[in-house]
């Protein structure tokens, strides 16, 4: 199942009152698994950046200055989220600030029924504990010492990482074909499912079968050998 954890950094806490986002990173996973493929992008939020909001990001109006708008680019963005659920941390934030940038820029909002908030799954799984994203990946033993400040392809990558502790922990690939019943799921087709299964045209398999002539070369090649290894030994093997 392929599945976007995403995260966004903007100029404030609520696009009703005008903030906007500013940055987008996404982190694609099938099977619980990170691909390696991402989506990353800043945008020119029209607006200056409050010190507060700088302060965490460290982004400021002058390098956003010159970045594209959202409505330029975010076809960009939705061909890479395709129609898979899409997972981020406090989930409503990121949600509504993706969802105010695509009404802005004249597009349909994203669904709430592909929403996954790994708070929610998070507070059911260790209720009274602290469930920031900090606080979970020190949980789980993940390295966030290279997080100087919030950045939302980096905190994107942390998260997909707590997220597979959450919905199964690091073993999860043992159990990629759980969907199945034993008897379903074969193993080359667990392995196809997790490397991507191949493009283009099959090809029928070669038969690896010695031609008349092959085994005529190969058998003078043998007759030229000066005591051959097999003589020594006493036993007789068939070449």
């Amino acid at each position: 199942m392929r599945e976007i954890v995403f995260d966004t950094e903007t100029t404030g806490l609520d696009p009703k009152t005008g903030d906007r986002m500013v940055e987008m990173g996404c982190v694609e996973m099938v099977n619980r698994v990170a691909t390696g493929e991402t989506y990353h992008a800043y945008y020119n939020p029209q607006r200056d950046m409050p010190s507060q909001a700088e302060a965490v990001h460290g982004l400021s109006a002058s390098f956003l200055s010159d970045k594209p708008l959202f409505k330029d680019i975010a076809h960009e963005f939705l061909e890479f989220i395709g129609d898979a659920p899409l997972i981020a941390h406090n989930a409503s934030f990121d949600f509504g600030f993706l969802n105010s940038e695509l009404v802005i820029a004249g597009m349909e909002p994203v669904s709430l029924d592909r929403k996954i908030d790994t708070v929610a799954l998070a507070r059911k799984k260790h209720p009274g504990a602290k469930l920031s994203l900090d606080a979970l990946c020190t949980r789980y033993g993940i390295d966030r010492s290279h997080r100087v400040k919030h950045g939302a392809l980096l905190d994107a990558e942390l998260l997909a990482q707590v997220y597979v502790e959450l919905t199964g922990g690091r073993q999860i690939g043992l159990g990629l074909a759980a969907d199945a019943a034993p008897s379903e799921a074969k193993p080359n087709e667990v392995a196809a499912d997790l490397i991507g299964r191949p493009k283009g045209a099959r090809r029928e398999p070669r038969l690896h079968r010695a031609s008349t002539e092959e085994l005529a070369r190969h058998a003078e090649f043998v007759a030229q050998m000066e005591t051959p290894l097999w003589h020594h030994t006493g036993v007789n093997k068939r070449v």
